[in-house]
């Protein structure tokens, strides 16, 4: 998932954009509110982190000229201003929610979380799909029990197919909702990143769920029910061998 931070204090945006890419996330930081003006209008974010007290143009503003044009955009505001009559301006102003300075930043991680499950309408922490289990609070893959030893990079990948399954994802759409500003499109790292993924899903699936579209992206499926009854039933017995 992609979150532009827009902070002006910059010891705390550090901290916030370390803390959120140590997490899986793909994470933009600024300053302005100028340039997160711009920014939101012409890259594709998941959510936005935004302070309100902005040099350039001040967080309300931000919001304001941002909602009409992207009203299922997630807007989180992190201010100083605490205020009840603060926070019900900026909830009222078309912000999702709002969380006064200072903060735990395990409380900014929740809300992130739960921000970006009503967005993908996912409506718990963990997502069971084709045999695979992710854990989104703790950022772990398993199956059957077992964990999954995924990078960031890939878990985030596996993140975005599973909360849009069956939908055509391209390169593009990864892109901007795995990766920062600073990728190159012409890396090839989308395709090492999922040539990767597939192996490693193919290995405990017995089948590769990411199928190729040519000329448009990739799709997530789920194997067929008799392969997942194998996975299961290979996970019993080797659970019973273990045992004797």
């Amino acid at each position: 998932m992609r979150i532009l931070v827009v902070e002006d204090e910059q010891d705390l945006r550090e901290a916030i954009c370390e803390g959120l890419e140590m997490d899986g996330y793909a994470v933009d930081c600024i300053d302005d509110g100028f340039q997160a003006y711009e920014m939101i209008s012409v890259e594709e974010y998941d959510l936005v982190i935004l302070d309100l007290n902005l040099p350039g143009m001040d967080g309300m503003e931000v919001l304001e000229k941002v909602r009409p044009s992207f009203p299922d955009l997630k807007i989180l505001i992190l201010s100083a201003r605490s205020s009840v009559s603060d926070k019900v301006k900026g909830l009222d102003g078309g912000a999702d929610d709002y969380l006064a300075k200072p903060f735990h930043f395990e409380e900014l991680e929740a809300r992130i979380r739960t921000l970006l499950r009503k967005k993908y309408s996912a409506p718990l922490s963990i997502i069971d799909l084709c045999g695979i289990r992710l854990d989104l609070s703790k950022r772990t893959a398993s199956v059957q029990g077992a964990i999954l030893p995924l990078t960031r990079k890939e878990f985030g990948i596996l993140e975005y197919f599973m909360l849009n399954p069956e939908a055509v994802i391209s390169q593009e759409n990864l892109i901007e909702h795995v990766w920062n500003a600073d990728v190159n499109s012409f890396s090839g790292a989308v395709r090492v990143h999922i040539s990767s993924l597939r192996k490693k899903l193919r290995a405990v699936l017995g089948d590769d769920p990411i199928e190729t579209r040519i000329g448009e992206g990739y799709i997530f499926h789920c194997p067929p029910e008799s392969d997942l009854d194998d996975i299961k039933n290979n996970d019993l017995t080797g659970k019973q061998d273990s045992g004797r």
